[in-house]
């Protein structure tokens, strides 16, 4: 069954055609050297007869043919070179020296004409390719030079040894490579799946195996993962979001529906019931309202046109339209905001985040006073931020109350829905913008965010402005 398995996996396929494409490219490398070595070992076969004819031609010419016989039957015999081949014969073709027992019937060609014959060397066992040439000497003596090509022959069956066994052990290579191969695939494609049918279970806990070898694998299962943890994030933020949709909205639907009892059974003072009845379903409203800004802030990533903003103006705006409330309340709000800020966003995403930093410091400063700054940093990040002098929040719930219907008022005996903070934190994050909470310098709360720079392009002309931000409870 293993087997089966590995002989199916792409893995085992691969490896064997990279195998065959390996043993094909050996096959034609060692086919090339063939056809190398064969014309170079000819070249200098024919090189050395020649220099052997040119050397007994001399010879014949100064010392004559006694001379030229002694010399052959020195080079041919058992203290000559083994490979050469010579007859010497008269005009009728009868041996005069050499260690060819006859003139080959090959061999009666005109005079320097190359030859291959097969032919028995004298003293040899059984007949050889001999590669030859014929040359006739002055009185018609007739000189036959070669070499015998066993040599040649035993490099070809050399060379044709090899290319056997380079093409066997390469395919026995490449399957047990891919056999290897294979089976540690498999054994990673394995844990993927385990892990895949554990999430698929329920168990959004599990994660992808990762060997920290930092190859495809690795970096596939940390993207799935990544992709696990914001499901795993989005499925408890909607256990939350439902169990405090239906904690928050069950009191006040309650006391709607006991207002409206109330009144059916009084028979009078409909209007005052109704009013106090038409408010619960404004906060009712409200509460659904800011569920949708929030979804569509944190869904809005690449379907939000972003725009070149002048955030000081709508800085400006949100403080002119709070300071008369904050006044109302006896606390003071403060502005500091640099010229010429400009951020790359959404004017009515930004003008809904400046009003939710300045709603929640109304809510939870009981005095003092609200400090509003906006900057540009060295880097021409841009930072915003609103201080106030309430209770603050501890370190260990900072991150806590980003997310939705959080409240650390466990009574829940103030008023809000716990969504202010949640939606500024979705703007943000569609910005690209980065969220932080910390203690203000005179003791409350600073929320500071801080924009990335606005790109190259943004130009005054282009900014935009929006209209005055509305007051909403949160």
């Amino acid at each position: 069954m293993l087997a089966h398995r590995l002989f199916r996996t792409s893995t085992f396929r691969l490896s064997l055609l990279y195998a065959g494409l390996f043993g094909a490219s050996v096959l034609v490398l060692l086919a090339f050297i063939y056809w190398t070595a064969g014309r170079v070992i000819d070249r200098q076969t024919d090189a050395t007869i020649e220099a052997e004819i040119r050397g007994l031609a001399e010879q014949y010419r100064v010392r004559g043919i006694r001379r030229l016989v002694a010399v052959i039957g020195e080079r041919s015999g058992a203290y000559g070179d083994p490979e050469g081949v010579y007859l010497l014969t008269d005009p009728a073709f009868r041996p005069l020296a050499g260690n060819l027992g006859a003139w080959p019937r090959e061999a009666r060609v005109p005079a320097g004409g190359w030859i291959d014959v097969a032919a028995r060397r004298a003293g040899g066992e059984g007949a050889h390719t001999i590669r030859a040439r014929v040359f006739v000497l002055p009185g018609e003596f007739r000189l036959l030079v070669g070499r015998d090509r066993r040599g040649r022959a035993d490099f070809e069956g050399l060379i044709l040894d090899s290319l056997g066994w380079a093409l066997g052990i390469t395919l026995v290579l490449g399957l047990l490579g891919g056999l290897f191969i294979s089976r540690r695939m498999l054994r990673r494609v394995d844990a993927v799946q385990a892990a895949g049918r554990r999430i698929v279970r329920g168990d959004l806990s599990r994660r992808m195996p990762v060997t920290g070898a930092g190859d495809e694998f690795d970096r596939l299962s940390l993207t799935v993962n990544e992709m696990l943890d914001e499901i795993e994030t989005l499925m408890t933020g909607l256990r939350t979001v439902t169990d405090s949709v239906a904690h928050d909205l069950r009191s006040p639907l309650t006391r709607l529906k006991s207002r409206m009892e109330l009144a059916l059974l009084e028979g009078r003072g409909h209007r005052a019931a109704l009013e106090r009845a038409i408010a619960e379903t404004d906060g009712i409203l409200r509460t659904f309202a800011l569920l949708m800004e929030i979804a569509r802030a944190e869904s809005g990533a690449g379907r939000v046109a972003m725009r070149p903003v002048d955030l000081r103006a709508v800085v400006a705006d949100a403080c002119d339209l709070y300071r008369p409330l904050a006044e109302e309340k006896g606390r003071a709000l403060e502005a500091v905001l640099d010229e010429g800020v400009v951020v790359s966003g959404h004017a009515q995403f930004l003008a809904q985040l400046v009003a939710n930093l300045l709603d929640n410091a109304l809510c939870h400063a009981p005095a003092g006073r609200i400090a509003v700054g906006l900057a540009v940093q060295p880097s021409g990040a841009v930072c915003l931020t609103v201080d106030d002098s309430g209770p603050g929040i501890p370190l260990a719930d900072r991150a806590r109350v980003l997310r939705r219907f959080v409240r650390l008022d466990a009574s829940r005996t103030t008023d809000g829905s716990g969504l202010g903070l949640s939606l500024v934190a979705g703007v943000a994050s569609l910005h690209r913008a980065t969220l932080a909470l910390d203690d203000s310098p005179p003791g409350g709360l600073r929320v500071a965010v801080t924009f990335p720079p606005p790109p190259p392009e943004a130009a005054p002309a282009t900014m935009t402005r929006t209209a005055p931000a509305t007051i909403t409870k949160t």
